[in-house]
């Protein structure tokens, strides 16, 4: 597994979890797309641990600093 992920994709990724999350225990989002959102959150969670994002690997992209 390649890192493809750079810094500023993580931070993104890391903050939207929290915002699904925050939405869901709030009670402004709720039901099917509460859960949805949850689901998302925590992939988000786990590709930004990881440094990889699967989907990157099928498109091409990287938003990772290549060392010269």
């Amino acid at each position: 597994m390649k890192n493809n992920m750079g810094f500023t994709d993580k931070i993104i990724r890391i903050m939207a979890a929290i915002l699904f999350g925050i939405l869901y225990v709030s009670g402004t989002v709720s039901g099917v797309l509460g859960i949805i959102l949850l689901i998302l959150g925590v992939i988000f969670i786990a590709t930004s641990v990881l440094n990889f994002c699967p989907l990157y690997t099928i498109f091409g992209i990287s938003t990772c600093k290549t060392e010269k």
